[in-house]
C-alpha cells in the first residue's frame, strides 16, 4: 500500500512538473477563487438553514400555544376522546406536524398521534415518559424548543404546557417538520456548489491535461531543440502530428536546421581545408612557430620549432609552454608573455644563445593575436629563427673586414712608404737600393691584387652567371698550373710532383674555372707547407669495385696532397665557409679566406660535383673531387643527364652523412 502510495505521489510530482509556471499559477489562482466562492456558498446554505430553523421554532411555538389553549379545557374536564378527536383531525390537517404528545405533570406520556384509533385507549398506559427539566413546572409560562437530527432532517421539538387557572395539567410535546422548501433549496444550492467545484477542477484538470499534450510539448520540445542548436547540434529535428500555427512553427523550426545544418557543413568544409592550408603553410616554413593561448598553453607548433627546442618526443600541445621552453629562453620571455597576455605590450624581440640540445643563437620575435573587432586577446604568435648561421656569417664578415683592413692598410703602407723614399731620396740610393725598393712596391702591389681578385671571383662565381661545360684535358690544366707555381715552389724549398695517369679522358668542365681550381688548391698547399715538404697533383680514372654500369658514367679523381701542417677535425667543416681563417694555427700567413669558398662554388655549384678533405695535424691534408667523363659521340642531352646523376649520387652521400 505505501509503495502504491509513493507510486501515486511521484506521478503527480512527475506530472505537475510538466506544467509551466504560468499554469501552475493560474492553477493557484484558481484554486483559491474556487474556494472562496465554496466557501461563500456554503455560508449562504448554513444561513438560510439557519434561518429556516428560527421560522420553524417560531412556528411551532405559535402552533404549540394554539393547540394548548385549545386542549387544555378539555384536558381539565378529562375528556380525552374529544382530546384525540381533536388532536387526530390536526394532525391530519397539516403536513408540519410530525408528531403530538400528551404528558401529565410526572411527564408520563398518555397520549400521542400518530396512533389508530382502536390504540387510543392503549396508548394511555404506554409506559413512556418526557424528560424535562426539574423546575419546568415553575416555569410552565414559556414554551421550550428543541431540535434533534432525525434522517428526514432536523426536527424542531415544541414543548408546551398545559394550564387552566392557572393550574398546571401537565405537558403538550409538539414535534414540527422542517421547512421542506427551504431544506429542498438549501440542499439543492449545495448540491450545485460542489457539483461546479467539481466541474470546475474537472476543467482545470482536463485544460491542464489538453495544455500539456497541444502546447506545453511542443513548447518543451521547441526549448529543447533551441537548446541542442545553441550547442551546436545541428541534426535536431521535430516530429509531433500537431497542426495549424504550431504545425507551421515546427515546420519552420526543421527547415531552420536543416539550413544550420548544410551551413555548418559548408563550413566545416571550408575550415577543414583553410585548417590544412595553414597547417601545411606553419609546417613548410622555415622559422619555427609556437601559437599559444592566452593562458600560456600551446596550440599549434611546426617541426622547425620541434627541432630548435627538441620537443620531437613531447607532446606539448594543451600544456603550457614554460614547461617546455629550455631555461634561457623561459628567464627571458616569461615576464614579456604575462605582460602582452595582459595587453600591456603588442610584440617583442630576444636574442638567445642556446646550449642545448645544440650550440646555437636564435631569434625570438612574439606577436599578439587578436580578434577581429581588435578588441581582446585571442593569443601569442612565437616565431623561432635559427640565426646560428647568420651570426656565424657576420662573425666571419666582420674578422674578414678586420682581415682585408689589415692586408690592405700593410701593402698600402709599404708601398706609399717606399715610394715617398724614393721620391725624397732617390738620388742618394745605390741603383740596388732603388731596385729592391721597386720590387717590394711591385710585391705588395700583388698582394693587393689577389685579394681584390679573390673578393671579385667569389662575387662572380655568386652572382648566378652560367658557365657553358666543354671537353676539358685535365692533363693540360695540370702542366699549366704546374708551371704557373713551379718558380714558388722552388723558392720554399718544396717539392712539387705530378702523378697523372696516362691517356686520360676528357672531362665535362669549364677550363678556365678548373684552373682556377686547381690553382686555388695548389697555392693553399704551398702556402701551409714547410720547406723540404712535397705538394702532388694526382689525376686518374676512378674504378668501381660494383659491376659496370652502362647509365652511369665513368669519373675522372683529381687529388692535391700536401705534407703540410694539416687541418684539425673540428676546422674541416667550416674551412670552406666565406672569409674563414683558422687563426690559432696559420695567423701568421697571408689570405683572405675566399680561396676554398671559391673551390666549392666552382665544384659544387658549376660542376655539380663535391668537394672532399681528408686531413692530420702534422701530418698533412688532401683535397680531391670528380668530374664526369666526356664522350664526343654525346649530345648536349646526354651530358646533362650524366651531370644529373652525378648530382643524384651526390644528394644521396649527403643524405648518409658524407663529408
Amino acid at each position: 500500500m505505501l509503495g502504491l502510495l509513493k507510486t501515486i505521489r511521484e506521478a503527480i510530482a512527475n506530472w505537475w512538473s510538466e506544467f509551466t509556471l504560468q499554469t501552475k499559477l493560474l492553477a493557484a489562482v484558481t484554486l483559491v477563487v474556487s474556494l472562496v466562492m465554496s466557501g461563500l456558498t456554503f455560508w449562504a446554505v448554513n444561513t438560510i438553514q439557519q434561518d429556516a430553523q428560527l421560522n420553524d421554532t417560531r412556528f411551532g411555538r405559535d402552533l404549540g400555544l394554539l393547540l394548548a389553549a385549545n386542549v387544555a379545557p378539555l384536558i381539565a374536564d378529562e375528556n380525552l376522546t374529544e382530546v384525540a378527536r381533536f388532536s387526530q383531525r390536526f394532525y391530519s390537517s397539516t403536513s408540519s406536524v410530525r408528531y403530538m404528545l400528551y404528558a401529565d405533570t410526572d411527564g408520563k406520556i398518555y397520549f400521542g398521534i400518530p396512533f389508530w384509533e382502536p390504540e387510543v385507549e392503549n396508548s394511555l398506559s404506554i409506559k413512556r415518559r418526557i424528560q424535562l427539566p426539574e423546575d419546568y413546572a415553575a416555569d410552565a409560562e414559556k414554551p421550550m424548543v428543541r431540535q434533534h437530527m432525525t434522517p428526514d432532517g432536523v426536527v424542531t421539538d415544541v414543548f408546551v404546557p398545559l394550564k387552566v387557572d392557572n393550574k398546571y395539567l401537565g405537558v403538550l410535546a409538539i414535534g414540527i417538520n422542517p421547512n421542506q422548501t427551504a431544506v429542498i433549496s438549501s440542499n439543492f444550492t449545495r448540491d450545485v456548489t460542489i457539483a461546479v467545484f467539481i466541474s470546475i477542477w474537472v476543467m482545470i484538470i482536463l485544460g491542464g491535461v489538453v495544455n500539456a499534450l497541444t502546447i506545453t510539448k511542443p513548447i518543451k520540445e521547441l526549448l529543447l531543440g533551441v537548446k541542442q542548436i545553441a550547442t551546436g547540434n545541428f541534426k535536431q529535428r521535430i516530429d509531433l502530428p500537431f497542426g495549424g500555427e504550431l504545425k507551421e512553427l515546427i515546420f519552420s523550426f526543421n527547415e531552420m536546421a536543416e539550413r544550420l545544418e548544410r551551413y555548418e557543413e559548408q563550413n566545416i568544409e571550408e575550415l577543414t581545408a583553410e585548417k590544412a592550408k595553414l597547417e601545411t603553410l606553419v609546417s613548410t616554413i622555415a622559422d619555427g612557430a609556437v601559437l599559444i593561448d592566452d593562458n600560456m598553453q600551446v596550440i599549434l607548433v611546426n617541426p622547425t620549432a620541434r627541432r630548435i627546442f627538441a620537443w620531437e618526443g613531447e607532446d606539448v600541445v594543451g600544456s603550457s609552454v614554460l614547461n617546455h621552453l629550455p631555461p634561457q629562453v623561459q628567464t627571458e620571455i616569461t615576464r614579456p608573455l604575462y605582460e602582452m597576455a595582459a595587453g600591456e605590450c603588442e610584440s617583442a624581440e630576444f636574442r638567445i644563445p642556446l646550449i642545448q640540445p645544440v650550440k646555437r643563437t636564435i631569434r625570438i620575435l612574439l606577436t599578439t593575436v587578436v580578434n577581429q573587432q581588435k578588441e581582446s586577446i585571442r593569443g601569442i604568435a612565437i616565431t623561432v629563427q635559427d640565426i646560428t648561421r647568420e651570426v656565424e656569417l657576420n662573425e666571419a664578415k666582420s674578422q674578414f673586414i678586420s682581415n682585408v683592413s689589415h692586408e690592405l692598410r700593410t701593402p698600402l703602407f709599404n708601398i706609399k712608404s717606399f715610394i715617398e723614399t724614393l721620391h725624397e731620396y732617390g738620388e742618394d740610393l745605390s741603383i740596388d737600393e732603388r731596385k729592391e725598393f721597386l720590387e717590394t712596391v711591385n710585391h705588395e702591389t700583388d698582394r693587393l691584387t689577389r685579394l681584390v681578385n679573390d673578393v671579385l671571383d667569389l662575387s662572380k662565381l655568386e652572382s648566378g652567371r652560367s658557365y657553358h661545360l666543354n671537353a676539358v684535358d685535365l692533363g693540360q690544366a695540370i702542366e699549366q698550373t704546374l708551371r704557373t707555381y713551379q718558380l714558388n715552389a722552388k723558392d720554399k724549398g718544396i717539392e712539387l710532383a705530378q702523378e697523372v695517369e696516362i691517356n686520360l679522358p676528357l672531362v665535362v668542365g669549364h677550363y678556365d674555372l678548373l684552373l682556377q681550381v686547381l690553382a686555388n688548391l695548389l697555392g693553399n698547399a704551398l702556402k701551409f707547407t714547410e720547406a723540404g715538404g712535397k705538394v702532388t697533383l694526382r689525376a686518374y680514372l676512378v674504378k668501381s669495385a660494383e659491376p659496370v654500369n652502362e647509365d652511369i658514367p665513368k669519373q675522372v679523381r683529381v687529388e692535391v696532397s700536401d705534407t703540410g701542417i694539416g687541418i684539425a677535425t673540428e676546422d674541416q667543416q667550416a674551412i670552406f665557409d666565406r672569409f674563414f681563417r683558422v687563426e690559432n694555427r696559420v695567423h701568421t700567413l697571408e689570405g683572405t679566406g675566399l680561396g676554398l669558398s671559391i673551390v666549392r662554388n666552382i665544384i659544387e655549384d658549376k660542376h655539380h660535383s663535391r668537394v672532399h678533405i681528408a686531413s692530420e695535424v702534422g701530418v698533412g691534408t688532401t683535397f680531391w673531387f670528380d668530374l664526369v667523363t666526356y664522350e664526343e659521340a654525346k649530345t648536349p642531352n646526354s651530358i646533362t643527364r650524366d651531370v644529373q646523376l652525378i648530382t643524384d649520387a651526390i644528394a644521396g652521400e649527403r643524405s648518409q652523412g658524407t663529408v
